[in-house]
Formats: structure tokens, C-alpha cells, sequence
């Protein structure tokens, strides 16, 4: 079973006003409004019911004229007061009041037109480059490409025109700056490669609208290409005669995969820039780089002899060869000639002696005597101390 309730009867906002004012008013009359200090309008302060002679006014309107002993409603002199909200803006200060122009509201419907005519020519009419095309969407929506020239859409926002170089060579250099870029080739070396990558739009449709980020796309990916190529290539390759093989397969290998994004571009070209190991162990690098070439030469020398020795010892034995085909046909004739080229290359370095029957005479060396005839050439003369003779 509820509780009963029970209501305590108060006395209205009304009723209250009017227990505090002094003059009597009508009951069907706020006390407020009867009073004088309301801040829309004034009591009868000795006027009719049409007066504006009370003590307030309107906040936002300057106070009418005519003061009070007006009589009813029509015996004031002031302007009629406002009567609502929208006959207040249109009369107060924050109306729309336009400027009155010679031609009036007709010659501001020309204007208009003249705006909306200009807006419509320049957001319809498009001069595309020769090397340019243009990509018009719809609403949002892809709708057409157009070439050069001079192209005709829908007023904006209904179309909208995106123009594209499709000619334009593009580069993007990795690294951005003088960062190192570290890539690891196939014999577990490390390099520090840069390079640049040339591009240019193919297909401005799905330039625009296949990827968010078309160049990021292309930097991401040729990097990715650049180290699945130098991953096949030894550090003395990757350093030196094999950059252009290098060059050639990464250009392939991210044309490939830009393909497969549909991305639209196309791939002019890549070049490295520089291809060296990392600065930390750059002078050691050397170092060993240096090491190898001695080696290298060392080897090359050691070649060059060997090479040299074998052709010698090939030679002998072909002269040997043809020898004894001579000493097989005339054994006596060949001995007696092999003793006398032999004796020939001997005594011609030593001094010779003639032996007689009647004496021993010694060989007089005709050429050597003159030899050692012939002066000792002077010695040069010493400078004197004060550089005169």
C-alpha cells in the first residue's frame, strides 16, 4: 500500500510581484509589466495606453519619440513601436539593409548573374599543355582522361579537373641526404650505396587513384629491388665493374613491381652515385685493398716468369730436337761442328796463346791492346769556390 502524498500550496511569481508594488494594478496584468522598470516598455506614467512617455524603453532601440500625454493609440507623435522580433531586425541597426544602387534590386540580379557566369566560365573551361593530361572526376568518381588543349566540364563542384605531366623525368635520391645507406652484398660485406631513380607518369588515371602515396611507393620499392640485387654480387663486384650490370637489374626488377601495384609509372632509369664501404672501416678497407693488389702483382710477376721459363726450356728442347735429327744422319759431322761452336763460345772471353814448334809466341789481341790504348776520358774539373774558372 503507497504512502499518501501531500502537497504544500505556494503562492505564484505573480501573485508575489504584486504584493510588493505600491500602485494597484489589473489582475490579468504582471506586476513587473505594470511597474514601470520593465526593460520592453513603460507604465501609463500620465498617458494613454498608446503612450511611449514611461520611464524604460527598449534595450536595443532608441527611445521612441513623442513623450507621454499622448492620448490612445493613435494620438502619438513618435514612430510606431516594433511589434515582434523580425519587425525589430528589419527596423534596428542589424537588418539587412543593402546599399541602394541606381538600377535598385534589378541591377543586383545583374550582378549575380554576372558572378555566377564568371564561376561557371573558370571552373569549365581548361587549357591542358602538350605534355599534360588531364584527369576529370565526377562527383568524386573517376570519369575521363583528356589530352592537350583546350577541354570543356561541368561547372564545380559537379566535375573537377586534375591535370598531370606525363613527360616530366622525376628523380628521387636514396639516401635523401649525406646519410649512410648500408646494403649487404653476397659474400657478407657491407657497402654504402646511393643512387638516384628516374621516373615519369605512364598512366595519370591510376596515378592518381591506385596509390595513396605514388612517390613513396616508387622509393620504397626500388629500395626493396636494390637490395635483393646487390644480395647477388660480391663486395669487388658491387665496387667496381659490376655496377652497371647492377644498375640494369634493379631498373627491371622495380619496373616489375611497380606492375604489379598498377601504379602507372614507368621506370627512365637508376644510376649509383657511390658504391664504397662503410666510413667506420673505410681506411682498413684500404688497407686490404691494398694488400690484394700487391698480391695480385706479385702473382702477375710470378706468371710472367714462369711463362718465361717454359718458352726458354720449349725452345731448347725444339733446337735439341732438330740436333738430333742432324747427328742421326751424320753423327761425325755434327760432333766436330757441336766442339767447335762450343770452343768458339769459350775462348772468345779469355786470352789467347799460340803454340809453335819453335817457340811459344803469345797471341797479341790486336782489338783489346787498342782497347786499352785508347785514354781514360778526364775527369771534370773542380768548380772553384767563387764560381769562377
Amino acid at each position: 500500500m503507497g504512502l499518501p502524498l501531500f502537497f504544500v500550496a505556494t503562492r505564484s511569481y505573480t501573485w508575489r510581484m504584486t504584493r510588493k508594488t505600491r500602485t494597484p494594478v489589473a489582475s490579468d496584468q504582471p506586476a513587473m509589466m505594470a511597474d514601470g522598470n520593465n526593460p520592453w516598455g513603460g507604465g501609463d506614467s500620465g498617458g494613454g495606453s498608446g503612450g511611449d512617455g514611461g520611464k524604460g524603453g527598449s534595450p536595443w532601440l532608441p527611445p521612441a519619440g513623442g513623450g507621454g500625454g499622448g492620448g490612445g493609440s493613435g494620438g502619438g507623435s513618435g514612430p510606431r513601436r516594433p511589434t515582434g522580433l523580425d519587425d525589430m531586425l528589419k527596423r534596428g541597426p542589424f537588418g539587412p539593409k543593402l546599399p541602394q544602387l541606381p538600377g535598385g534590386q534589378k541591377m543586383w540580379m545583374w550582378i549575380g548573374a554576372g558572378i555566377l557566369g564568371l564561376w561557371v566560365f573558370s571552373t569549365s573551361f581548361h587549357v591542358i599543355g602538350a605534355a599534360e593530361e588531364g584527369v576529370v572526376t565526377r562527383l568524386g568518381s573517376y570519369s575521363r582522361t583528356v589530352g592537350p588543349g583546350i577541354n570543356i566540364t561541368f561547372p564545380r563542384p559537379i566535375e573537377r579537373l586534375q591535370v598531370v605531366s606525363t613527360t616530366e623525368i622525376r628523380t628521387i635520391d636514396i639516401p635523401g641526404g649525406q646519410e649512410a645507406n648500408f646494403v649487404l652484398t653476397g659474400d657478407a660485406n657491407i657497402i654504402n650505396l646511393a643512387y638516384t631513380v628516374r621516373w615519369n607518369v605512364r598512366d595519370p588515371e591510376r596515378f592518381l587513384f591506385q596509390l595513396d602515396d605514388p612517390e613513396g611507393a616508387v622509393r620504397d620499392a626500388a629500395e626493396s629491388a636494390m637490395r635483393s640485387t646487390v644480395a647477388n654480387f660480391t663486395l669487388a663486384q658491387a665496387i667496381g665493374p659490376g655496377m652497371t650490370e647492377i644498375e640494369g637489374q634493379v631498373q627491371e626488377r622495380l619496373q616489375a613491381i611497380l606492375n604489379s601495384y598498377r601504379a602507372g609509372v614507368n621506370i627512365e632509369g637508376v644510376a649509383i652515385r657511390r658504391s664504397a664501404p662503410p666510413a667506420e672501416v673505410e681506411e682498413a678497407f684500404n688497407q686490404v685493398n691494398a694488400a690484394k693488389q700487391r698480391s695480385e702483382s706479385f702473382l702477375n710477376q710470378a706468371r710472367a716468369y714462369s711463362a718465361q721459363v717454359v718458352a726458354r726450356a720449349e725452345g731448347d728442347a725444339a733446337q735439341f730436337d732438330s740436333l738430333y735429327e742432324q747427328y742421326r744422319l751424320a753423327p761425325e759431322v755434327t760432333r766436330r761442328r757441336l766442339y767447335f761452336e762450343t770452343m768458339e763460345r769459350i775462348l772468345t772471353k779469355s786470352e789467347k796463346t799460340v803454340v809453335e814448334s819453335g817457340g811459344v809466341t803469345p797471341y797479341m789481341a790486336l782489338p783489346d791492346v787498342r782497347r786499352r790504348a785508347q785514354p781514360a776520358p778526364a775527369a771534370p774539373a773542380a768548380q772553384p769556390q767563387g764560381g769562377r774558372p
